[in-house]
């Protein structure tokens, strides 16, 4: 297109001006805000951990199953494969290691009662069946009660003041609320002697990344499968606190809404106007300006402009565009890519890592695609009266920091074999979402 320099431009002073294409949010990367090199090395104010056989050190960790509301779901490798087990009773839970569980999160954003009372949502047979066997162990029955007074005291109130029967009901959200939690097995890597050494997403192996992208999918498709009035589902991860987690564990979130969120109705009013823009003002804009960070032959890596936080955006390839509906070896492909990014961005920077693809009621298509955004600047008062943000890294700068992280760590066999920088083939079109579109 010949109007792309309207989105990026480099003045004389090497004042980089960005607009987002998809958003408008407008974003000036100014000289002397250099950032610093990206680094997995421990920091000087790293503290000592004491080394425990089985991890107790958050809620999340495998020693406080009891700490977190009952499971939906665990992944366990038994000889060499991943192996599901659904629904687990209390006195099961500590039977197995899980290296990914499916749980419940204690505090929904969008509430069970808020699907009762607006919908007249109810529990499916499935539910009430697992409750009611939860239930009947007198191990389950006070793990739940443990749990609803837990909540209650996190949330100011005095759980001898609520009846029996109305923490009963209240633990319906367990059952078959629609926020849930993917949370990884470990908090720290193997061998940790530092606090700063966690088990972020670039520290799994491509494989157990795969199917940690692969059980949050499952997830999302056991919510629409419980909740018909669920019209999209949010899937984001937030890393570190400074990127907004409440544990310092890997985990993704998922969270059911009614509508189809504000970002995702404009995207897909532009897919109306233009059924090709993901190509022609995401990829090829990215292409045009050299920003291109890796590509496999499933998904492509770009530097992305207009963002508050220095952002790599990660596009599908593939005509599905629905995530639940890729093949193994094409998922596998997406995610090495993803896994790639988080290795290459370090378990040190904080992150917010956010899912975006077609409603399931849509009749327009949009690839799916993640944004990863580096927490490493916060707006200010210029941002909030001007509405032009201030963002550290130029996508010039993330790209080559990137570039340079991904070729030491696929020589050091970290991650799986793509393509880096100047060996991505750089296609125009790449993105085949359209195809769908246009029922080719």
């Amino acid at each position: 297109m010949s109007d792309y320099h309207k989105y990026f431009l480099q003045m004389k002073d090497d004042t980089v001006k960005q607009i987002n294409p998809f958003t408008g949010t407008e974003v000036w990367t100014v000289p002397g805000r250099a950032s610093k090199p990206i680094s997995n090395a421990v920091p000087e104010t790293a503290k000592k951990i004491e080394k425990k056989k089985k991890e107790d050190y958050c809620n999340f960790c495998e020693v406080n199953y009891f700490n977190t509301p009952p499971e939906k779901e665990r992944l366990v490798i038994i000889g060499n494969k991943y192996i599901s087990i659904e629904k687990l009773a209390a006195s099961k839970l500590n039977l197995t290691t899980a290296q990914f569980r499916r749980i419940p999160n204690l505090f929904e954003i969008v509430t069970l009662d808020y699907w009762k009372k607006n919908y007249g949502y109810t529990l499916d047979k499935e539910c009430l069946k697992h409750k009611t066997e939860y239930l009947t162990e007198k191990k389950g029955y006070e793990h739940i009660i443990h749990m609803i007074d837990m909540k209650l005291k996190l949330s100011g109130k005095n759980p001898s003041e609520i009846s029996e029967k109305e923490k009963l009901e209240m633990a319906d959200a367990f059952f078959g609320g629609g926020h849930e939690l993917i949370v990884g097995k470990r908090h720290y890597i193997k061998d940790a002697e530092y606090d700063t050494q966690l088990c972020s997403s670039g520290e799994l192996t491509s494989d157990e990344h795969f199917q940690y992208l692969k059980f949050t999918i499952k997830g999302m498709v056991d919510i629409y499968k419980r909740n018909r009035f669920a019209r999209y589902i949010s899937i984001f991860q937030n890393w570190l606190r400074q990127g907004g987690a409440s544990f310092d564990h890997l985990h993704k979130q998922l969270v059911a809404i009614d509508e189809w969120s504000v970002s995702i109705e404009r995207e897909i009013e532009l897919v109306r106007r233009n059924p090709n823009i993901y190509n022609d003002l995401a990829v090829n804009l990215a292409i045009h300006f050299n920003l291109i960070v890796a590509e496999n032959d499933y998904a492509i890596v770009f530097a992305d402009i207009g963002h508050r936080f220095p952002t790599i955006a990660i596009h599908s390839k593939s005509k599905k565009v629905f995530p639940y509906e890729l093949d193994d070896k094409e998922l596998r492909g997406f995610s090495d890519i993803v896994h790639s990014i988080h290795a290459a961005l370090t378990s040190q920077i904080a992150t917010n890592e956010e899912w975006y693809y077609t409603p399931k009621d849509s009749m327009d298509v949009m690839p799916w695609h993640i944004l990863i955004k580096l927490r490493v600047n916060m707006p200010a008062g210029f941002e909030g009266g001007t509405k032009i943000y201030i963002n550290p890294m130029n996508p010039f700068d993330l790209r080559d920091k990137v570039i340079d992280r991904l070729y030491k760590l696929r020589n050091e066999k970290k991650i799986a074999k793509i393509n880096i920088g100047e060996e991505c083939k750089t296609k125009p079109n790449c993105l085949k979402y359209y195809l769908k579109y246009y029922k080719i």
